[in-house]
Protein backbone atom coordinates (compact mmCIF):
# COMPACT_ATOMS: atom_id res chain seq x y z
CA UNK A 1 0.00 0.00 0.00
CA UNK A 2 1.56 3.31 -0.75
CA UNK A 3 1.77 6.07 1.64
CA UNK A 4 0.99 9.68 0.53
CA UNK A 5 3.54 12.16 2.04
CA UNK A 6 2.57 15.08 3.31
CA UNK A 7 3.68 18.78 2.22
CA UNK A 8 5.71 21.18 4.31
CA UNK A 9 2.16 23.25 4.51
CA UNK A 10 0.02 20.45 5.45
CA UNK A 11 2.08 19.78 8.29
CA UNK A 12 2.73 23.46 9.83
CA UNK A 13 -1.56 23.32 9.28
CA UNK A 14 -1.53 20.41 11.45
CA UNK A 15 0.49 21.71 13.95
CA UNK A 16 -1.81 24.36 15.12
CA UNK A 17 -0.72 28.45 15.27
CA UNK A 18 2.66 28.87 15.70
CA UNK A 19 3.57 31.18 18.86
CA UNK A 20 4.37 34.41 17.97
CA UNK A 21 8.20 36.14 19.73
CA UNK A 22 7.75 38.53 22.06
CA UNK A 23 9.71 41.07 20.60
CA UNK A 24 7.64 40.78 17.33
CA UNK A 25 4.64 41.58 19.47
CA UNK A 26 2.46 44.88 17.71
CA UNK A 27 2.05 46.25 21.08
CA UNK A 28 5.71 45.83 21.99
CA UNK A 29 6.78 48.21 19.11
CA UNK A 30 4.21 50.59 19.62
CA UNK A 31 5.66 50.67 22.79
CA UNK A 32 9.43 51.47 21.42
CA UNK A 33 8.02 53.38 18.95
CA UNK A 34 6.46 56.22 21.14
CA UNK A 35 8.59 55.87 23.86
CA UNK A 36 11.54 56.85 21.20
CA UNK A 37 9.41 59.65 19.95
CA UNK A 38 9.12 61.16 22.89
CA UNK A 39 12.65 60.96 24.10
CA UNK A 40 13.97 62.39 20.67
CA UNK A 41 11.43 64.70 21.05
CA UNK A 42 12.46 65.55 24.53
CA UNK A 43 16.46 65.64 23.66
CA UNK A 44 15.35 68.51 21.02
CA UNK A 45 14.36 70.61 23.43
CA UNK A 46 18.11 70.71 24.87
CA UNK A 47 20.53 73.85 25.46
CA UNK A 48 23.51 73.95 24.02
CA UNK A 49 26.43 72.53 26.10
CA UNK A 50 28.94 75.44 25.61
CA UNK A 51 26.05 77.54 27.61
CA UNK A 52 25.87 74.76 30.26
CA UNK A 53 29.82 74.94 30.71
CA UNK A 54 30.19 78.41 30.16
CA UNK A 55 33.02 79.10 32.61
CA UNK A 56 32.59 82.56 32.24
CA UNK A 57 28.94 82.45 34.14
CA UNK A 58 29.98 81.04 36.85
CA UNK A 59 30.62 82.95 40.09
CA UNK A 60 29.79 82.17 44.28
CA UNK A 61 26.15 82.74 45.03
CA UNK A 62 25.88 85.94 47.83
CA UNK A 63 23.74 83.24 49.82
CA UNK A 64 21.51 80.23 49.93
CA UNK A 65 18.63 82.10 48.63
CA UNK A 66 20.33 83.73 46.12
CA UNK A 67 21.63 79.66 45.83
CA UNK A 68 18.05 78.53 45.53
CA UNK A 69 17.00 80.79 43.30
CA UNK A 70 19.70 80.04 40.71
CA UNK A 71 18.86 76.55 40.51
CA UNK A 72 15.24 76.81 40.06
CA UNK A 73 16.53 79.17 37.39
CA UNK A 74 18.92 76.84 35.93
CA UNK A 75 16.67 73.92 36.07
CA UNK A 76 14.09 75.52 34.08
CA UNK A 77 16.60 76.14 31.37
CA UNK A 78 18.52 73.54 31.41
CA UNK A 79 16.14 70.93 32.15
CA UNK A 80 16.95 68.50 29.48
CA UNK A 81 20.87 68.98 29.85
CA UNK A 82 20.69 67.93 33.22
CA UNK A 83 18.36 65.27 33.31
CA UNK A 84 21.19 63.64 30.62
CA UNK A 85 23.64 64.20 33.06
CA UNK A 86 21.73 62.31 35.57
CA UNK A 87 21.61 59.85 32.88
CA UNK A 88 24.72 59.50 32.05
CA UNK A 89 25.94 59.21 36.09
CA UNK A 90 23.68 56.61 36.51
CA UNK A 91 24.75 54.83 33.25
CA UNK A 92 28.36 55.25 34.50
CA UNK A 93 27.60 53.83 37.89
CA UNK A 94 25.65 51.02 35.82
CA UNK A 95 28.52 49.88 33.73
CA UNK A 96 31.25 50.04 35.69
CA UNK A 97 29.03 47.18 38.32
CA UNK A 98 28.02 44.42 35.39
CA UNK A 99 26.58 42.19 37.65
CA UNK A 100 23.77 44.73 38.20
CA UNK A 101 23.54 45.82 35.01
CA UNK A 102 23.19 42.28 33.68
CA UNK A 103 20.32 41.79 36.88
CA UNK A 104 18.42 44.72 35.85
CA UNK A 105 18.65 44.29 31.98
CA UNK A 106 16.87 40.60 33.07
CA UNK A 107 14.15 42.00 35.48
CA UNK A 108 13.31 44.82 32.93
CA UNK A 109 13.38 42.18 30.26
CA UNK A 110 11.14 39.56 33.08
CA UNK A 111 8.47 42.53 33.36
CA UNK A 112 7.89 43.38 29.29
CA UNK A 113 8.33 39.58 27.32
CA UNK A 114 6.56 37.51 30.60
CA UNK A 115 3.88 40.05 31.42
CA UNK A 116 3.38 43.34 30.18
CA UNK A 117 3.55 42.21 26.52
CA UNK A 118 3.06 38.40 26.62
CA UNK A 119 -0.23 37.28 24.44
CA UNK A 120 -2.94 36.94 26.58
CA UNK A 121 -3.58 33.52 25.06
CA UNK A 122 -0.23 32.14 25.62
CA UNK A 123 0.03 31.35 29.52
CA UNK A 124 3.25 31.17 31.06
CA UNK A 125 5.00 27.86 31.64
CA UNK A 126 7.84 27.20 33.53
CA UNK A 127 9.28 23.69 34.24
CA UNK A 128 5.87 22.36 33.48
CA UNK A 129 3.95 24.13 35.77
CA UNK A 130 1.63 27.21 34.28
CA UNK A 131 0.94 30.42 36.16
CA UNK A 132 -1.51 32.57 35.78
CA UNK A 133 -1.52 36.19 34.98
CA UNK A 134 -1.90 36.87 38.72
CA UNK A 135 0.61 34.47 40.06
CA UNK A 136 3.24 35.98 37.47
CA UNK A 137 2.43 39.62 38.46
CA UNK A 138 2.77 38.80 42.09
CA UNK A 139 6.40 37.07 41.23
CA UNK A 140 7.21 40.60 39.27
CA UNK A 141 6.08 42.36 42.10
CA UNK A 142 8.37 40.36 44.97
CA UNK A 143 11.21 39.84 42.35
CA UNK A 144 11.64 43.67 41.87
CA UNK A 145 11.22 44.41 45.40
CA UNK A 146 13.91 42.39 46.74
CA UNK A 147 16.64 43.10 43.94
CA UNK A 148 15.89 47.07 44.39
CA UNK A 149 15.64 47.59 48.25
CA UNK A 150 17.12 44.26 49.71
CA UNK A 151 20.31 43.97 47.06
CA UNK A 152 23.36 45.90 47.27
CA UNK A 153 21.79 47.13 43.35
CA UNK A 154 19.30 49.77 44.98
CA UNK A 155 22.01 51.18 47.06
CA UNK A 156 24.18 51.79 43.35
CA UNK A 157 20.69 52.93 42.04
CA UNK A 158 20.72 55.29 45.24
CA UNK A 159 23.94 56.51 45.18
CA UNK A 160 24.15 56.94 41.65
CA UNK A 161 21.12 59.55 41.38
CA UNK A 162 22.37 61.42 44.89
CA UNK A 163 25.53 61.76 42.60
CA UNK A 164 23.83 62.93 39.93
CA UNK A 165 21.62 65.24 41.83
CA UNK A 166 24.59 66.94 43.69
CA UNK A 167 26.35 67.49 40.35
CA UNK A 168 23.59 69.08 39.17
CA UNK A 169 22.65 71.28 42.29
CA UNK A 170 26.58 72.70 42.36
CA UNK A 171 26.43 73.82 38.73
CA UNK A 172 22.48 75.33 39.46
CA UNK A 173 23.91 77.15 42.07
CA UNK A 174 27.05 78.48 40.67
CA UNK A 175 25.88 79.10 37.65
CA UNK A 176 24.72 82.96 36.99
CA UNK A 177 21.40 82.76 35.19
CA UNK A 178 20.87 86.40 34.23
CA UNK A 179 22.63 85.84 30.28
CA UNK A 180 19.45 83.16 29.78
CA UNK A 181 16.97 84.02 28.20
CA UNK A 182 13.63 82.21 29.84
CA UNK A 183 10.69 82.14 28.32
CA UNK A 184 8.42 83.02 30.44
CA UNK A 185 5.45 81.46 28.93
CA UNK A 186 6.29 78.01 29.37
CA UNK A 187 3.34 76.51 31.29
CA UNK A 188 3.70 76.21 35.09
CA UNK A 189 3.66 72.60 35.05
CA UNK A 190 7.45 72.35 32.76
CA UNK A 191 9.24 71.72 35.52
CA UNK A 192 12.16 69.67 35.80
CA UNK A 193 10.56 65.99 35.42
CA UNK A 194 8.10 67.08 32.79
CA UNK A 195 10.57 65.62 30.32
CA UNK A 196 10.18 62.65 32.02
CA UNK A 197 6.64 62.95 32.63
CA UNK A 198 5.80 63.35 29.00
CA UNK A 199 8.19 60.06 27.76
CA UNK A 200 6.19 57.84 31.21
CA UNK A 201 3.43 58.96 29.44
CA UNK A 202 3.77 58.09 26.02
CA UNK A 203 5.17 54.27 26.85
CA UNK A 204 1.83 54.43 29.47
CA UNK A 205 -0.25 55.02 26.68
CA UNK A 206 1.56 51.86 24.38
CA UNK A 207 1.78 49.52 27.42
CA UNK A 208 -2.21 50.06 28.37
CA UNK A 209 -4.10 47.90 25.86
CA UNK A 210 -1.77 45.24 26.96
CA UNK A 211 -2.44 45.45 30.97
CA UNK A 212 -6.33 46.13 29.94
CA UNK A 213 -6.13 42.53 28.58
CA UNK A 214 -5.16 41.03 32.01
CA UNK A 215 -6.95 43.09 34.06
Amino acid sequence: MATIPMTNSQSTAGSGPQSQPPITNPAFRTFLSRLTSSIRQGFSQRRPWYELIDRTAMARPDNLTDAYSRIRKNFSYFKVNYITLLALVLAFSLLSHPFSLLVLLGLLAAWLFLYLFRPSDQPLVIFGRTFSDRETLGILVVLTVFIVFLTSIGSLLISAILIGVAIVCIHGAFRVPEDLFLDDQDPANSGFLSFLGNAASSAAIAAAPAVASRV
